[in-house]
């Protein structure tokens, strides 16, 4: 039986992508009490979509990102609680090959939340590299919703010309898309300006998310192209991207200071006027305020126009994710 609840999606979402990946490192009570807190805080304040994956805190950790936001669903009373949306991505792994493999991976999600999952989204295309997989995983999310376990289905990492093919395929079954998550930003531009995927998603009806709108914390100001930078993989992207950013950087900061924000937040406030939802992640209540900071007021058009030149002017780009597909 198809589920006809209205899936509701803020203007802006709090998403868990930082908290999965530092769930990773094991269990720690003392984060798991800040990062309730965040998650009250956000929804006092409107913001109500919560974004994680299956993939978040695998292994011996066995879905930890899920079962601890659904643990923080159940105790949280207060404002804006009817309004709580929790989107979680499949992931395509190789050993999903069957359209019952994602829905019980679908239901695997609910089990871990506690809760049905309001949105689930295809983490991934395999197009790249087995575009024979991928037909059959999206059947599964298409089972899901018409079973009514899930309110709504959303993609991730997918270009237009993909983008079309599942809207025909889901289209046929009466399945809509509701979503489309790409990498977005000041400093990841590509998806919008160069594939065209705002277009699509406006003619389609999709809602367009923003993932990493921040550039893993590039644009928020607190790193320099004189370091110290982040150990590992991250430490490497910041030394090769911010010495080509620095007019960008003091563009943010310029429209920062005239309008009493952060960079973080003029950064994401640039997505929202965009027309996109942008998915900060949010390890602390500090962190959780500054991108609570971002609503509530609006870059004009000439702010918009500067800080766009400046990202255009920039040598270096972030780096595409490499599922994101045509």
């Amino acid at each position: 039986m198809q589920n006809h609840q209205k899936l509701h999606l803020s203007k802006m979402g709090c998403g868990t992508w930082a908290w999965g990946n530092r769930l990773l490192w094991g269990y720690d009570p003392k984060m798991d009490e800040e990062l309730q807190a965040v998650f009250n805080l956000c929804v006092e304040n409107g913001v109500t979509v919560f974004d994680t994956g299956d993939s978040y805190g695998t292994g011996r950790l066995n879905g930890r990102s899920e079962m601890l936001l659904g643990r923080f669903c159940r105790e949280y009373v207060g404002p804006n609680q009817e309004d709580i949306c929790i989107a979680t991505k499949l992931a395509a792994y190789p050993w999903r090959l069957t359209r019952g493999s994602m829905v019980s991976a679908g239901l695997s999600s609910a089990d871990r939340l506690g809760k049905k999952v309001d949105l689930v989204q295809m983490h991934w295309s395999t197009a790249n590299y087995a575009p024979w997989q991928e037909g059959p995983l999206l059947d599964g999310l298409a089972d899901l919703y018409e079973r009514g376990e899930v309110k709504g289905v959303g993609l991730s990492n997918y270009g237009p010309k993909r983008l079309k093919w599942v809207h025909r395929r889901l289209g046929d079954r009466g399945v809509p898309i509701a979503t489309l998550q790409v990498q977005y930003s000041l400093l990841s531009t590509d998806p919008v300006t160069e594939l065209g995927v705002k277009e699509v998603c406006d003619e389609l009806g999709i809602r367009l998310i923003a993932y990493s709108p921040l550039a893993l914390g590039i644009l928020t100001g607190k790193y320099s192209e004189n370091g110290p930078f982040p150990k590992g993989l991250r430490g490497w992207l910041f030394k090769r991207l911010l010495p080509g950013c620095r007019s960008l950087l003091d563009c943010m900061e310029e429209i920062g200071r005239s309008r009493e924000k952060t960079m973080a937040q003029v950064a994401l406030n640039w997505c929202i006027c965009k027309g996109a939802i942008p998915i900060p992640g949010a390890k602390s209540v500090g962190q959780a305020r500054q991108n609570i900071g971002a609503l509530g007021w609006q870059l004009d058009s000439g702010e918009v126009a500067e800080l766009d030149k400046a990202a255009a002017g920039t040598d270096k780009k972030m780096v595409q994710n490499i599922f994101q597909t045509g």
